[in-house]
Parts: C-alpha cells; sequence; structure tokens
C-alpha cells in the first residue's frame, strides 16, 4: 500500500478548498480542467500528487494564483482593508494620501533600481 504524502495531502486539500469556494463540484471542475473525475478525486485526497500543468489549469479556471494552492498561509498585502480606509476620506484628503502614495511608491521604485 502507497503512503500519502504530507505535502500531496496539502495540496489536495487546498484545491478542495478552492474549488468549493468557486462553487463548483468535483465533476465539474474535472471536466473544465480536463481531467477525469477519479484523478480529481485521488489529488483532492492526497492519494497521488498534481502535475504541474494539471495545477495550472487548476489555477487558469479557478482565476487564483498557484500561491493559493502551494502557499496559502503566507502573509499577504491586505490591500481591501487600506481600500476601506481610503473610502471613509474626504475628496481633499483623498487627494493628499494620493499624492503621498504616489510619490512613496515612485521612491520604492527607485530603490529598486
Amino acid at each position: 500500500m502507497d503512503v500519502k504524502k504530507d505535502i500531496n495531502i496539502e495540496i489536495g486539500a487546498n484545491i478542495k478548498r478552492e474549488r468549493e469556494k468557486a462553487g463548483l463540484t468535483q465533476d465539474q471542475l474535472s471536466e473544465m480542467i480536463g481531467l477525469g473525475s477519479k484523478s480529481l478525486s485521488a489529488i483532492e485526497r492526497g492519494t497521488v500528487g498534481i502535475s504541474l500543468t494539471a495545477l495550472r489549469r487548476v489555477c487558469n479556471t479557478l482565476s487564483i494564483s498557484s500561491d493559493a494552492i502551494l502557499f496559502p498561509n503566507a502573509p499577504q498585502n491586505d490591500i481591501s482593508n487600506l481600500a476601506k480606509r481610503l473610502q471613509r476620506l474626504t475628496p481633499e484628503q483623498y487627494e493628499i494620501a494620493n499624492s503621498i502614495m504616489g510619490k512613496l511608491l515612485e521612491a520604492f521604485s527607485l530603490k529598486n533600481k
């Protein structure tokens, strides 16, 4: 009997989570990515690994980055919180913030040259 690899279990669970977030069944996703439903089921259970080609099709189909599958706990920039804060500003305050942000991003790009 084959032993499941931890990486396959983790990636399979992440694919399942993203598929369910998209509201798709295994049959639906497997058809969309050109993979048999039994193969997708085995991937999600972690009994087999996923090829890079299939991973790419999953990510394209679900409109997600491969990071969502490979590194789901990696810290990410939460721009939605920043956007909410910017929306609460008056038009004058927004213009000031926009100007400062533009200069800040410009300084970062000069630093990376």
